[in-house]
Order: structure tokens, then C-alpha cells, then sequence
């Protein structure tokens, strides 16, 4: 009996005995000689071996599955993640209790190489094609080809095998396997039963278009379930799906579609065929990539991760698709692009066709730099960047427009080299585009060099430039109104015209100056004897509009995000500014500052000198003996730095300069892309100018007028030959008619959805 001071123990121990984990207030897991027993509200649920993993995700997933426990507190007192117990489940529903008997991690002696890849490449030396093409088709390096085929013990097939279905023994390894229509009914009485088909007409083979391309076809029959042609890719039997659509009213953005004539007649499908050939067996292959991208830029999605703020399935109707890329796909695809290393040549072959189709607008070629600043954690050279007057570091782009405005090509410097460095490179890329025919060039004053005048002129280009340095100024009697009518709308300027020389007499250029109401004067140079000086001028102050192509670019298009963050190697042994040169240039220019100052004060004391008192100069210098101590000390100081500076060259190896390895942001990610906005812009400007005669303000508001047309709803309707865009009525009803003849115009270029038979027809609903 327990003890007056003493209180009996109404509550005792209730700890869990040694090795028991409670899962909730239901279950607990207790473990004892190597065993494990599953407890559920007093009754056995499962009972293993503790080494036993397969009997122990077992008990986990039917914990969760019969509803005792959370995932949650399973995880946690199993110690895994809830990740982990997601997983087994999906394996337990899959493949059963054999399943989850599984080993975690990598299965042991499994090459990493995915099998589709395997099965492509077998495919492809099966046709014959040298390890070289593979190679460049899959944007890898010919000896990962080589090892590859070395690992899964390669043979070259007997003549006798045959092919693979669906592939003619002859035929082209690049055609989707599936079977050919004229081999099933070679009569001609249509495709035989189970026959994919093909989108848009289901009659026509899939092997011959309208025009000469192949067209890939679908084994899927709703358009928005597209699982089988996904196995077929992930199977490495498709390189791209084809689009199929459907009908329907009010889908959002659809009008983004309007521009599809101007970029399939821009001919970016047809080059990016030629230059990359294939992303391999995919879903989203080159062409749906390419049209997701460019349609992307229309739409004002400017970056890949832009994606995540709009539903895929809507983007995916637009595509022909169940759903648009998402993300992390659409970067894979832009990477396996960049690995390729042919963005140069993309957008040498764009130019080109840019030339054929607009060669008249090339008479004048506007070259301009534009300076990307970068924000992030690598060593970059700095360059000026005249918008926020401040050096920075940053990548420079030279881009060459035509007498419209619109870009031609572009071309990443190195190391943002001036423009007096990169201009005769740009001209060569010029001169292969337009051949000998005699283009003027009009640039900036960060080009003005008489030696590289001399230069453009024997390479037998013409040129056009602001005058750099101190000029003379012309007496006003020199000037002249000069009025004209040029690109539309009248001008009028007060113009000054002579002739001028250089380098001693060897060049001869003709100057125009422009007088301001202000009197300030604008002298430009140029090379043009023919023109009148009015349009010299003209031509000259045209180069508003690049600019105006800049700031568009960046607001609209994002030109100067980063879309990759890689870096590549740069040569250490490149030049740059001496920052040893540059901190002494900053010295000396505030000793002479200070100079000046004193030497101020010095004159200012002069003339307030009292001469009653100090009536001679000796009186004066020892009046003011301790300020002619300082302007001594502080002309000494200046002859010092003057010295010091003439000692440090005024440029150094980079590799002297930067710590560690020289190197540079990666430019071909960012060179696609460029492309990729530049195309889309040139679709915008051609809208632009087709819907010009029948909008009257469209110098003012014809890119908001095409932007929201673009950004607008619309009706799909399909047929069998035929998707029909009805667009919305805009937010007025003069801005809806104006696109009434511009659809009209559209419809007679019959263009077809890239990748189908489908003929683009449009019209815009009435605003009643």
C-alpha cells in the first residue's frame, strides 16, 4: 500500500515498445528479429522480411490504396518520399506485384542510349546512309555514331532481308513508316482498309502532294487524342506529327493564323529542311517546332517559359495538335538546334530567299549595331550602350535592314567589336547575297574611318554617313530650301552641298549639311554624285527606322532576353582596352580638371588685383605665392601621368585581364531565335503592307491593327480540303472592314497549312 506522500501512477508508461513506428492512430509498423509486421486497428496487414523490398512496397501502396493511411505519413514513417510511394503505385498498377519487385536506380547493363535512338540509326544504315549523315541528322559527333553501332554489334542487312514496313526498298529514310496507299489499291479505287489518312484529303497518297513534298499522314482519328502517332514516336517510327484539326467556334488566338501565308511564303519550312533535315524520331518535330515558335513570337509569347501562362491544349488547336509543346520541350528542341551549329547558314539561306523575293527594296542597306546587356554572374567585355549612357557588360548584334525597315540578316559580333571592325565582314555576307549590282550603305558615325571609305568604294559599294570630328561651319548664305516628295510624304530642308577631300587629296566625297532652325548644322558624307542633295538627306535621317526596329524588338519581341545561359571558349589572346590605360586616362583627366580650376582662380585673382597695393606683377606672384605653389605641384602631377600613360600599351591580351578562363555566351541558341523574331517580324510588315490601301491611318496604327487582328478569336472550320478562319470583329467597325480585302488577298496566294493539304481560307465575321 503505497505511502501517504505517495500518489499511486494512474498513468503509466505509454510509449511504444522498442522498434514500433506509428504510422497514424490506426496503423503502426513494428519490427523485431529481422521481421516486419503492418498493424491496422489491431490486425495483421502484411508480414515480411525486412530485407524483403518488394513485400514492403507492397504494404506501403496497400496502405494508401485501402484509405488507412496518408501517402504523406507513409512516406514518412517508411522513410521515403512521397515520390517513391507515387512510383510504386504506378508500377504495382501496371505490372503487378512482379513490378515492384524491381531493383531502384538504372537497370544494371541497360545502355543509357534510349532504344528509339538505337532503332533509328539501324534504320538509317539500313538505307545506306554514311555514319557522317546519321550524325549531322541527330546532332551528334560521328564517333558517338560509331560507338553506338559498335555496342548493339551492327551488321550491314543481307539484300535479302527486305525492309522494314511501310519504307520502299528505295525509298527515302526520311518518309513516316506507314503504309503505301498505290501498293494496297493499284487501281486506284482508294487507300485499303486500316490505310492512315492522310489530313485534309483522304484520297491522295501520302507519299505525293499538290506540290512535290511529302506529307506526313496520322493513324489517329481524333484530333484531340493523338496517342497513337505519340507511340509512333516514341516507338521511332514518326519524325513529326501532322496536324490534324477540328472545328470550333471562338477559340482564342486563332487569328494568329492570318500570318501563316507570309511565313510559309518566306520560305523558313522549305531552308530549315535543307539546312537541319530532321530533329530525329520525335512528335514535335523541325516543322511543328519551327511553327510553334514562330507563331509564339506573333502571339507575343516571348520566351519558352512564356508557355506556362497559357493552356496547351488551346495553343495545341492552333498547331494541329492535342496540346503545344510545353517548356522544358520547346528548350530540348532550340538545343538540339543550336547543337547542330548551322544558325549561320539558316540565316544565310533566309537572306537569300529575302533577296530573291525583295530585291527592289535593296537599292539602300541600313547597317546598325544593337547592344544586349547582360546582368548575370560571367565575366563579359563591356560595350556602350547609347541608350543608357553607361558601359556595360554586353554582346553586340549588327543587323542590316533594307530601305523599308525590315531585316535582313543579322550577325553577332565577336567581342563587340566596333563597327569600323565588323562593317567589311557584314559587307562581304552583302555582297554574296546581291552579287555585283552597286547597293549603298548608310551607317552611323561609330563607322566614320577614311581608310575603310576607301575601302567600301574599291569593294564597289556606295556609302552614306554623318561626318565625325569638328567641321567647319558654313556661312548661312550657303544654304538653300530644297523640297521634294520622297517615300510618300513631302520634305523640305535648308541644305548646304560641296564637295570635301580626305587623306591628303586621296578621297573625294561629296558633303550635304543640313541647318536646323536652331542653327545647328549636320554635315553627311557620301559617295552619291547622282542624287539630288535633298534625297541624300532623306536617305540619311531614314535611319530612324532601325532604330524604331529596335526599340520594337525589344518591347515586343524580348530581343534582348537571354535564352541561354551556356558559355563557349573564347580566344584569351584577343585585344581589349588596357584597364591599367583606362584608370590612368581617369587620373589625368581630373589632374587637368584641377589644373584648369586653379589656373582659374589664378586669372580670377589677377583681375580683381588691387594695383594701388600690388602695382607690379612681382607684388602680385608673392601676394598669391601659395596658389602658384599648387598650379606648380599640380602641372608636375599632370606631366607625371601624362608619362606613366605613355608607358602602358593602349591594349592587352584578354587573357591578361580576366582570371580564369576567357570565355563567351554561347551565340547559336540566340542567333535561332534572332531568326526565328526576324521572320516573324517580316510576316508582321508584309501584313502590314497588304492591308495599306484599304486603312487609312496605317502609318500610325497598321502594326496595333495586324497585332490585334493576330491576338483576336476566331471560328475554325474544317473539310476535307479546306480550314477556314473566320475571324472575330475587331474592337470598331472601320478597323473589320479593313480586314475583309485583306483576307481577300490572302485566299488567292491558296497557301496550305505547313505539313497538310489543307488550304488556309479566311474571313472576318460582320460586326452586326
Amino acid at each position: 500500500m503505497a505511502g501517504a506522500d505517495e500518489q499511486p501512477d494512474f498513468f503509466p508508461d505509454a510509449r511504444a515498445p522498442e522498434g514500433t513506428t506509428v504510422v497514424n492512430d490506426r496503423c503502426l509498423v513494428r519490427t523485431q528479429d529481422g521481421h516486419r509486421v503492418v498493424i491496422v486497428a489491431g490486425v495483421v496487414l502484411a508480414q515480411y522480411a525486412v530485407g524483403d523490398q518488394m513485400a514492403e512496397a507492397y504494404a506501403m501502396v496497400s496502405l494508401v490504396d485501402q484509405g488507412w493511411a496518408d501517402q504523406n505519413d507513409v512516406a514518412r514513417a517508411f522513410t521515403r518520399s512521397p515520390r517513391s510511394l507515387r512510383r510504386y503505385a504506378r508500377r504495382f498498377e501496371r505490372g503487378g506485384l512482379a513490378a515492384l519487385g524491381r531493383a531502384g536506380g538504372y537497370p544494371s547493363g541497360r545502355p543509357r542510349v534510349a532504344s528509339a535512338r538505337e532503332r533509328h540509326v539501324r534504320r538509317l544504315k539500313a538505307h545506306g546512309l554514311p555514319t557522317r549523315e546519321i550524325a549531322r541528322r541527330l546532332g551528334v559527333t560521328p564517333k558517338a555514331i560509331r560507338k553506338l553501332l559498335a555496342r548493339i554489334e551492327w551488321r550491314a542487312p543481307k539484300p535479302e532481308q527486305g525492309v522494314l514496313p511501310g519504307v520502299p526498298p528505295d525509298g527515302d529514310p526520311n518518309v513516316s513508316l506507314v503504309p503505301d496507299p498505290h501498293r494496297a489499291d493499284p487501281e486506284g479505287a482508294g487507300p485499303a482498309p486500316g490505310t492512315p489518312r492522310s489530313p485534309g484529303d483522304s484520297n491522295l497518297s501520302a507519299f505525293s502532294a499538290a506540290d512535290d513534298e511529302a506529307v506526313p499522314v496520322s493513324f489517329d482519328q481524333d484530333p484531340a487524342d493523338r496517342r497513337l502517332d505519340r507511340l509512333l514516336a516514341y516507338l521511332g517510327l514518326l519524325e513529326d506529327a501532322a496536324p490534324l484539326f477540328r472545328s470550333g467556334a471562338r477559340i482564342p488566338r486563332a487569328g494568329v493564323l492570318l500570318a501563316l501565308p507570309a511565313l510559309v511564303a518566306s520560305g523558313i519550312f522549305e531552308i530549315a529542311r535543307e539546312v537541319y533535315g530532321s530533329l530525329g524520331p520525335a512528335f514535335y518535330g523541325l516543322r511543328t517546332t519551327l511553327v510553334a515558335l514562330l507563331l509564339m513570337a506573333l502571339l507575343r509569347i516571348k520566351r519558352p517559359e512564356g508557355l506556362k501562362e497559357h493552356p496547351p491544349d488551346d495553343l495545341g488547336r492552333l498547331l494541329g495538335l492535342d496540346r503545344a509543346p510545353e517548356v522544358k520541350t520547346l528548350r530540348r528542341k532550340l538545343s538540339r538546334l543550336a547543337a547542330l551549329g548551322r544558325a549561320a547558314e539558316f540565316g544565310r539561306a533566309l537572306a537569300h530567299r529575302r533577296v530573291a523575293d525583295r530585291g527592289a527594296a535593296l537599292g539602300f542597306l541600313y547597317v546598325d549595331g544593337h547592344v544586349r546587356v547582360y546582368h548575370g554572374q560571367r565575366t563579359l567585355p563591356k560595350a556602350h550602350v547609347a541608350r543608357m549612357r553607361l558601359a556595360m557588360p554586353a554582346t553586340t548584334d549588327y543587323w542590316v535592314n533594307d530601305a523599308a525597315g525590315d531585316p535582313l540578316f543579322v550577325v553577332t559580333a565577336e567581342a563587340n567589336a566596333g563597327m569600323v571592325k565588323m562593317l567589311p565582314g557584314v559587307l562581304d555576307e552583302v555582297r554574296t547575297l546581291i552579287g555585283e549590282r552597286r547597293v549603298t550603305v548608310v551607317f552611323d558615325r561609330g563607322g566614320y574611318s577614311p581608310k575603310l571609305f576607301l575601302r567600301l568604294i574599291a569593294a564597289g559599294f556606295d556609302l552614306l554617313t554623318y561626318r565625325k570630328g569638328r567641321v567647319r561651319r558654313l556661312p548661312r548664305s550657303h544654304f538653300q530650301l530644297r523640297r521634294a516628295v520622297l517615300g510618300g510624304r513631302p520634305v523640305c530642308y535648308h541644305l548646304a552641298d560641296h564637295g570635301i577631300r580626305l587623306l591628303k587629296g586621296k578621297l573625294r566625297l561629296r558633303q550635304v549639311t543640313r541647318r536646323s532652325e536652331d542653327g545647328h548644322q549636320t554635315p553627311i558624307l557620301t559617295s552619291r554624285r547622282d542624287l539630288e542633295a535633298v534625297e541624300i538627306a532623306f536617305r540619311m535621317f531614314e535611319r530612324w527606322r532601325q532604330e524604331n526596329f529596335f526599340k520594337y524588338l525589344r518591347e515586343e519581341f524580348a530581343l534582348d532576353a537571354l535564352v541561354d545561359y551556356g558559355v563557349e571558349p573564347d580566344d584569351p589572346t584577343r585585344d581589349v582596352p588596357n584597364p591599367r590605360r583606362r584608370a590612368l586616362d581617369t587620373q589625368l583627366r581630373q589632374a587637368r580638371a584641377e589644373l584648369a580650376r586653379l589656373a582659374t582662380e589664378y586669372g580670377a585673382e589677377a583681375f580683381v588685383n588691387p594695383e594701388s597695393q600690388r602695382p607690379t606683377m612681382r607684388g602680385f606672384k608673392i601676394a598669391q605665392g601659395p596658389l602658384a605653389h599648387r598650379i606648380r605641384a599640380a602641372l608636375q602631377r599632370v606631366a607625371a601621368l601624362d608619362a606613366a600613360r605613355a608607358k602602358v600599351p593602349k591594349r592587352v591580351p584578354v587573357g591578361e585581364v580576366v582570371e580564369g578562363t576567357v570565355v563567351r555566351l554561347a551565340p547559336e541558341r540566340k542567333l535561332l531565335t534572332n531568326l526565328i523574331k526576324m521572320v516573324a517580324y517580316q510576316a508582321e510588315s508584309d501584313l502590314v503592307r497588304l492591308v495599306a490601301p484599304h486603312y487609312k491611318r496605317v502609318e500610325d496604327e497598321g502594326r496595333t491593327l495586324i497585332q490585334s487582328a493576330l491576338a483576336s478569336p476566331a471560328d475554325l472550320v474544317v473539310t476535307d480540303t479546306e480550314l477556314r478562319v473566320v475571324l472575330a470583329p475587331l474592337s470598331s467597325p472601320h478597323r473589320t472592314r479593313a480586314l475583309a480585302p485583306l483576307c481577300d488577298d490572302l485566299d488567292r496566294g491558296a497557301t496550305r497549312f505547313p505539313g497538310s493539304r489543307l488550304r488556309l481560307r479566311y474571313a472576318v465575321a460582320s460586326p452586326d
